[in-house]
């Protein structure tokens, strides 16, 4: 993602995260090796030692790597660790988490980043949102399902069946349409994934294991993330949240809970975003119209029983303004607490 798309603050916020960007630590990405190296040593060290582990240690602890790795994922495609965008996409091409190709994660995430259009079920690949004429004409047991999937368990339980089966839907589309460089993509990514899966097969972790046992629920702890990580709202900052989530969260998501930072600069690496947000926590509340949670537990609580209210786009009459929304007022950067309609419960930072 440019740089020509990120949105400061105002001008000390720029001028201050500049210097951070100057310093050793950000220059050399050091804390994105680290956790290239954690992950891919945890994850091929769990592997190799299976039969020591067994499955009762090793099955959790592929499914966190694994999620941890669709992360990383993401920090790949917004430009870290490297400036060469081969090589960071060399460093997620190999299929841990199965589902996704990197290409196909990438081209759908880079254009969720268009703000003005994020939760548009038309123009937003990563909108849970439908558009009203499709959710007015669905049947209504698909109309019980989606409503099971808005549920916190159903999120993690039917989500990941119903992203994959949506993505594939899109993917045969194109392909049928004529798109051979998406052929080519799925080529790579099953000859990858077929190798891999004989590998695992060698060390004791049988195909269907280890895709329905530990990819399948890693996709779904994913997903505990994206959890209401956007709304619908008529101005776009409100569209994203605050999740003010503990350390184990934080370090499993790199730091994706400060959504609305990530979203207003795209380019920032993962360490740098609760930094920023702590420096001007108030402003970023009073941006996102206080869309604050006080971590996943939350959802948790809310949401165990009752659906969240994400069906039919309520914005589909809305004509939106493609300019960046007005800067805050100078003085917001400088307050620590702000008044505003959060929903605490919080976790500890």
């Amino acid at each position: 993602m440019s740089q020509s798309s990120a949105y400061y603050l105002n001008d000390r916020q720029r001028q201050r995260i500049e210097r951070w960007r100057a310093s050793w630590l950000w220059r050399r990405e050091l804390p994105t090796w680290c956790v290239i190296a954690a992950i891919y040593g945890g994850w091929f060290g769990v592997v190799l030692n299976w039969q020591t582990l067994g499955a009762g240690w090793g099955t959790p602890l592929l499914i966190v790597l694994t999620t941890w790795y669709m992360s990383l994922q993401h920090e790949l495609i917004h430009g870290h660790p490297t400036r060469f965008p081969a090589l960071n996409a060399l460093l997620g091409l190999l299929p841990l988490a199965v589902w996704y190709p990197y290409a196909v994660y990438r081209d759908g995430h880079l254009a969720h980043h268009r703000n003005e259009n994020l939760t548009n079920p038309l123009d937003d690949p990563e909108s849970y949102y439908f558009t009203a004429e499709r959710w007015q004409h669905a049947p209504r047991w698909w109309r019980g399902l989606i409503r099971l999937r808005n549920t916190f368990p159903g999120r993690l339980l039917l989500g990941p069946a119903l992203g994959i089966a949506s993505l594939l839907r899109e993917e045969v589309s194109r392909i049928a349409g004529g798109d051979r460089g998406r052929v080519a993509v799925w080529a790579v990514h099953f000859t990858l994934l077929a190798l891999l899966l004989l590998w695992l097969a060698q060390r004791g972790i049988a195909p269907g294991f280890y895709l329905f046992a530990i990819s399948y629920p890693a996709l779904g702890l994913a997903m505990v993330r994206s959890f209401y990580e956007h709304r619908a709202m008529d101005e776009p900052p409100a569209r994203s949240i605050i999740n003010e989530a503990a350390w184990p969260w934080r370090l499993l998501f790199l730091n994706l809970n400060y959504h609305i930072v990530h979203h207003d600069l795209p380019g920032v690496p993962w360490y740098g975003l609760r930094r920023i947000y702590l420096a001007d926590r108030g402003a970023y509340q009073v941006r996102n119209r206080g869309f604050v949670v006080g971590g996943y537990g939350t959802w948790l609580r809310q949401y165990f029983w009752r659906a969240l209210d994400v069906g039919a786009w309520p914005l589909q009459n809305v004509r939106e303004s493609e300019a960046p929304p007005p800067a805050l007022p100078e003085w917001l950067p400088e307050v620590n607490e702000y008044e505003v309609n959060v929903i605490y419960g919080r976790a500890p930072f």
